[in-house]
């Protein structure tokens, strides 16, 4: 029997999108025949994979994993995506996301590194993502992956578009980490609250500090353009750009916004108000948000805007 090398392996694994053992596998049976390997698996229903793999994957679900960490909690967000919308609801591909967001807590940001990682059947997620592909007959693809941590404190999730009996999985997932010393059933309400929050308003970033200066640089570009217009001196034109930066400032960073479930209380007022309550400091360490098929070219979409309405209603 010839020998079988690592080489072989990947490259029959790119050719066919079959998992890295049905591959070696396939050349064990075909003496090292690539070609022949090709046909086995296809046989055995194991490259699927590669004939749907140039089939655009923009619908799916993110799933969301949260994890206890003794004073602190962790939490993580996956994209997993397919061809259509009905593939959410199938409990394959719903029991696969889930998988792969609890692989997720260790895997850091790292979109690779969550590949190779084991999930509880023992197989890589790269693999069994492939695997999933064969057996329910559309393109897949695990597109990102997003994680945060806080200690001590609580993190909270949210999803959004919610598939029916998997409140884990849906259209927008977010995640909101708060550090503090406090209560923290009462921290995790806190945090769920600014998720869903996160997830009408879609924050540029969490203070000034962190907004990016190519966006700040840009706006400032356009306000300052749009106020030379009125004809008014320069120094009024100055100060005028300077409220309107501020007032942008307000609608796209996190702290600053208006809490869409009480528009007269900003999100830092919400935390400072909580803090009171549990008699503690309280810091928004940070947040992410994942939406479906964000950045995927694909067919025309729903409004999410018409959506907003029903997030921001209390429970």
């Amino acid at each position: 029997m010839a020998a079988i090398t690592a080489s072989m392996v990947k490259d029959l694994r790119e050719t066919t999108g079959a998992g890295m053992m049905d591959c070696k596998r396939a050349l064990e049976e075909t003496a090292g025949d690539a070609q022949a390997a090709i046909d086995w698996l296809r046989t055995k229903g194991l490259a699927k994979a590669a004939k749907k793999a140039d089939r655009v994957a923009a619908e799916g679900a993110v799933a969301l994993a949260l994890r206890q960490e003794g004073p602190g909690m962790a939490g993580a967000l996956i994209e997993l995506n397919a061809e259509t919308d009905f593939v959410a609801r199938n409990e394959l591909f719903q029991s696969a996301a889930r998988g792969v967001a609890k692989a997720a807590l260790d895997a850091s940001d790292d979109i690779d590194a969550l590949r190779g990682s084991p999930v509880e059947s023992g197989e890589s997620v790269g693999d069994m993502v492939t695997s999933l592909i064969a057996t329910i007959g559309e393109n897949m693809m695990l597109r990102r992956v997003a994680g945060i941590s806080v200690t001590p404190g609580a993190v909270g999730g949210y999803v959004h578009g919610a598939v029916t009996g998997a409140p884990d999985l849906g259209r927008i997932g977010v995640l909101v980490a708060v550090e503090g010393a406090g209560d923290q059933a009462t921290l995790r309400e806190l945090a769920r609250n600014i998720a869903l929050h996160v997830a009408a308003t879609n924050p540029l970033a969490l203070s000034p500090d962190d907004l990016d200066p190519a966006s700040v640089a840009k706006e400032r570009a356009i306000l300052t353009e749009q106020a030379a217009e009125s004809g008014k001196p320069p120094q009024v034109v100055e100060k005028m750009v300077e409220g309107r930066i501020r007032k942008w400032m307000e609608e796209v960073v996190l702290l600053k916004q208006a809490y869409v479930r009480n528009p007269d209380q900003t999100i830092e007022q919400l935390v400072a108000d909580t803090a009171k309550q549990v008699g503690s400091p309280i810091k928004v360490a940070g947040f992410v948000r994942l939406a479906l098929g964000e950045g995927v070219e694909k067919g025309p979409g729903g409004d999410f805007a018409a959506e907003v309405a029903a997030m921001t209603k209390p429970n």
